[in-house]
């Protein structure tokens, strides 16, 4: 392989180990407003990055004390969060924007998609990073969802 070959392989490996998506420094949001605007852009990066076949989209969320929340939004209007066991510290922050009385037994919570705003309220503060991501489960096989 000449000198032109081995740059020209190294630049394609390069270029297939890049990560798709990178994090983004998360900005707060303090009001209902800056939350829905926020859904807006999501959805049109959404849009935007993620092929119609693929599945288990939706956004990661790095905490500043620690673990992530990946979520995502279904057809029929439920958000799904997937607590990292590192972030279950959040649970009451959880529990108190969607005002239900338990935890989930799992790391899966099944909330109405109107507790977006307050749930986002809520979290804003504690979000260090936010990242798109694809192929996620967010526990399908112990729900037996179609999404």
């Amino acid at each position: 392989m000449n000198k032109q070959d081995q740059q020209d392989h190294q630049n394609q490996q390069n270029s297939s180990e890049r990560p798709r998506f990178r994090p983004v420094p998360w900005s707060g949001l303090e009001t209902p407003a800056d939350v829905e605007l926020w859904i807006a852009e999501h959805n049109l990066s959404l849009q935007e990055h993620i092929a119609p076949h693929e599945t288990g989209y939706g956004v990661c969320f790095t905490l500043d004390a620690g673990g992530e929340i990946y979520l995502h939004t279904t057809q029929d209007g439920a958000l799904i969060l997937d607590v990292t066991p590192e972030a279950e510290w959040v649970a009451p922050l959880i529990m108190a924007a969607a005002n239900v009385a338990d935890a989930p037994p799992g790391s899966i919570w099944v909330l109405p998609d109107d507790k977006l705003i307050q749930l986002m309220i809520g979290l804003s503060s504690l979000i260090a990073s936010s990242i798109l991501v694809v192929g996620h489960n967010f526990g399908r096989r112990r729900m037996g969802a179609a999404w």
